[in-house]
């Protein structure tokens, strides 16, 4: 079955770009998730930290 596989892949011209196309999408996600993570403002994280304690019927997260 592999070698189906990698004798397929092989015959597929520029498949070579899609792993790299994979790894800059991760780490592009990645360094944004760590922006957003270092930039939210601490009251917003601390709503965010006790919204699933909070027994209110209350939903809006930006008041």
């Amino acid at each position: 079955m592999m070698k189906f596989v990698k004798n397929y892949m092989e015959s597929i011209d520029g498949v070579a770009i899609y792993p790299i196309f994979s790894l800059l999408i991760f780490f592009v996600f990645f360094v944004i998730l760590f922006w957003w993570v270092f930039t939210a403002k601490k009251d917003y994280i601390n709503k965010l930290s006790q919204f699933p304690l909070d027994n209110n019927d209350k939903t809006d997260l930006t008041s």
